[in-house]
């Protein structure tokens, strides 16, 4: 069996005449017959292309107005920013680097960008199938053509941005209008894809859920795939079935898809959030809080530093305003401390206001912090307005497996001798929460809590 082929895809050809009016620094260019969107950083000394397509979302990148010396884009999406003369992304810091296409000078003069499939073809036979390494994309990043059923959100993910933002930019209007436009963006880039691809049959499968953010409706991505294209669609509702083989053999079979019964309900009309409350409950009055070195023992367990950002944690009642006797502390993670006011240094800082029982769940637990920042648990404040990549992505996906030794820490406490906390406690009395200041509280590991008064 012989080496993999490369092949090149020709994206967009730029005449001579297209070629002399591109200007130093960034240029943007459209494929008339496609109308796809391209990128071109041009220096004394090279040409760089890529798509114009931001790799967080597919969002569609214009020029940034913030920056000074023409090298960096800016996504319409999330504001995530790209340095074109680099490659590399630069909002958030440290993430991702764009795939570039294959800028060439054909005989005539004109200037091609290519894009090659796969990138980086094996040089050797093929290998046996092995394990994805972390971040690595199969097929390429593409999506395969024309394949019997194709499935996918309609609706974005259940993150908390732009609802649990504040401050700066983030006003009521703001948000209302970005989420309106989101939408229509989400919607008409879905029914885009499906019409590229041409699936026999389209299912929008994912996003059935109502929350602070508006959603999509299925039958609108439905409507605008009809309108747009002669796939096929399904929305799998309760009580509605869809046959696959017949469907596939027949299009026109009227058993082949059956949809659900006359007012059937579609959303659950309340819920019993009882027990799930019952376990938050629980954290705040654990023994873990009488002593404020937790804060210490939590982040160092977390393992994030040296990057320099600075962040406060509030704990907070339901309506997020700072919980009678509850925390608020800063951590620097440049070098893991916990001052009393914010460093003299030129830092970036965000403030995370948290409510009680969700962070306390969470810290005892060593859980990720999608319970906080997807949980829509969280109000966040940020400055400047940077998206810290790396921080967010250590505290949601790289906590240590095991949680905190909290069985440990509080033997160690124990035998260390009273610690008088800094901020007021909380006094367990059954179901009952009262909060006492920290000069009347003193607590002793296995011999409850004394009040001097």
């Amino acid at each position: 069996m012989g080496s993999i082929e490369q092949t090149a895809e020709l994206l967009l050809c730029l005449s001579p005449a297209e070629v002399a009016n591109l200007k130093e620094g960034i240029n943007f260019v459209r494929n008339k017959s496609t109308g796809k969107d391209y990128i071109l950083y041009k220096s004394k000394s090279l040409l760089r292309a890529c798509k114009n397509m931001c790799k967080h979302q597919g969002g569609l990148f214009i020029k940034d107005i913030e920056d000074l010396d023409g090298r960096s884009v800016r996504c319409t999406k999330h504001n995530w920013k790209l340095d074109v003369s680099t490659m590399k992304y630069i909002n958030p810091p440290g993430s991702f680097c764009q795939d570039e296409l294959v800028v060439e000078e054909s005989e005539e003069n004109e200037l091609l960008l290519l894009e090659l499939n796969p990138p980086n073809p094996w040089d050797s036979e093929p290998r046996s199938p092995e394990d994805l390494a972390f971040g690595e994309v199969p097929n390429g990043g593409r999506l395969p053509m024309k394949v019997d059923l194709m499935m996918s959100d309609f609706a974005g993910g259940a993150s908390g941005f732009p609802m649990t933002f504040s401050g700066g930019k983030f006003t009521e209007e703001w948000k209302a209008q970005f989420i309106k436009t989101e939408r229509k963006k989400l919607l008409n880039y879905k029914a885009r894809l499906v019409k590229d691809l041409q699936p026999r049959i389209y299912c929008p499968f994912a996003g059935y859920i109502k929350e602070t953010n508006i959603k999509n409706d299925p039958d609108e991505l439905n409507n605008l795939i009809k309108k747009n294209s002669d796939v096929l669609t399904w929305t799998p509702r309760p009580g509605a079935t869809l046959d696959l083989g017949r469907m596939l053999k027949d299009p026109t079979d009227s058993k082949g898809i059956i949809d659900p019964p006359e007012g059937t309900k579609i959303y659950k009309d309340s819920w019993d959030f009882g027990p799930y409350l019952k376990i938050l409950n629980a954290a705040v009055g654990d023994e873990i809080f009488h002593h404020p070195s937790w804060i210490k023992e939590y982040f160092t367990w977390a393992g994030f530093k040296d990057y320099n950002l600075v962040v406060r944690m509030i704990e907070t009642d339901e309506d997020f305003s700072p919980f009678p006797g509850g925390y608020d502390y800063l951590v620097d993670f440049l070098d893991l401390s916990f001052p009393k006011e914010r460093p003299s240094r030129e830092h970036p800082y965000e403030e995370i206001r948290s409510r009680v029982d969700v962070i306390r769940h969470v810290v005892k637990n060593g859980l990720l912090w999608d319970d906080l920042y997807i949980g829509f648990q969280t109000r966040l404040q940020r400055d400047p307005d940077i998206y810290h990549h790396l921080f967010w992505n250590h505290f949601q996906i790289k906590l240590p497996l095991t949680p905190p030794n909290w069985k440990s820490f509080l033997i160690y406490c124990g035998e260390r001798g009273p610690e008088i906390s800094q901020v007021k406690q909380l006094v367990d009395l059954g179901d009952t929460f009262i909060s006492i200041p920290s000069h009347l509280f003193l607590a002793f590991e296995g011999w409850g809590i004394f009040l001097i008064s």
